[in-house]
């Protein structure tokens, strides 16, 4: 019986087949990807030439910068504003950590809406990075009983106490392993990032996370030039297209410039803390001597880098 891979490996007598045969498959490959461009990307420019470039991590300095500058110059355009995108690269001796105490917690949901307006997530639909979870103090942390729609006239409620979910930004990521395309990864801070470029939307990743913590643009996100922040990251809070998957990075952004994220900037509680897992001298070391704290999931074995405690 005859092997069919011997036979498309021999060039002298089957290049001409070859040569058609490729033809075929870059044809047929340019058109699927005008097809997806029309219907996912709405035809936005340059969404073909995004697809076939390298990863963002692969690129060399020179062409990193030409990415950036054209991704400034579309972002100006669209917005009627100066918008700059970086790529600030992680600090060494850093590995970010997160930490909350749900002793304090009032499930207030501030740290949501400001990382909604920091993070420039699409306000219709709109796409939440932070979920607040309202658990019965009598059954205590029970996720599949919990309520993340709570509406009362007033928090905290007497009965109640809420526990914070976004990324953990684990040490062992479900949703790395299963992207079909290393469109995600964890970089040397800790922090799991995106390349949006590269995603192809087929939601492995949400699937794989355990958390819940991974969320998807069925339509084209609507921002509003007054609600932009126009200080962006490539992996991080930039205007994201129809049709990816996002999420939390720590406000990647920030905290590489020695900022806290928004949502512990405008916790007015003090409930959430941040810090470098690698410093002695800092809060979130502090904590982890200090405090009796856990993870969510523990048995999964995703080793998460955000912390839960109660302080009192």
């Amino acid at each position: 019986m005859s092997d069919p891979d011997r036979e498309y490996d021999s060039a002298e007598e089957n290049s001409e087949h070859r040569v058609d045969r490729r033809s075929l498959l870059i044809g047929g490959g340019l058109t699927a990807m005008a097809a997806v461009a029309a219907t996912v990307a709405g035809s936005s420019s340059g969404f073909v030439e995004r697809l076939l470039r390298d990863r963002f991590e692969e690129l060399s300095p020179e062409r990193k910068a030409e990415i950036l500058d054209e991704l400034e110059r579309e972002y100006s355009r669209r917005f009627g504003r100066d918008v700059e995108v970086a790529d600030t690269a992680p600090m060494e001796g850093v590995v970010f950590g997160y930490g909350l105490d749900i002793a304090r917690c009032v499930g207030c949901r501030r740290c949501v809406y400001a990382c909604v307006n920091e993070n420039n997530q699409s306000r219709d639909p709109q796409i939440q990075w932070i979920r607040v979870l309202r658990m019965e103090k009598e059954h205590g942390i029970e996720l599949a009983g919990s309520n993340a729609y709570y509406e009362p006239a007033e928090v905290p409620e007497p009965d109640a106490f809420y526990v914070p979910v976004a990324c953990q930004q684990c040490r062992n990521p479900a949703c790395v392993k299963v992207c079909p395309v290393k469109a995600t990864w964890q970089e040397p801070d800790g922090i799991v990032v995106i390349d949006y470029d590269w995603c192809i939307g087929c939601r492995c990743c949400m699937s794989a996370c355990p958390y819940g913590a991974r969320h998807f643009n069925w339509a084209d996100p609507v921002i509003s030039s007054e609600e932009l922040n126009p200080k962006t990251h490539y992996l991080g809070n930039r205007p994201r297209p129809r049709g990816v998957v996002e999420k939390c990075t720590f406000c990647i952004h920030r905290v590489r410039e020695g900022r806290y994220p928004a949502c512990v900037e405008i916790c007015p509680v003090g409930a959430r803390k941040f810090g470098n897992l690698l410093d002695e001298t800092s809060e979130m070391r502090y904590l982890m001597r200090e405090k009796r704290v856990f993870v969510l999931k523990e048995e999964l074995n995703t080793q998460p880098r955000f912390y839960y405690f109660f302080a009192t």
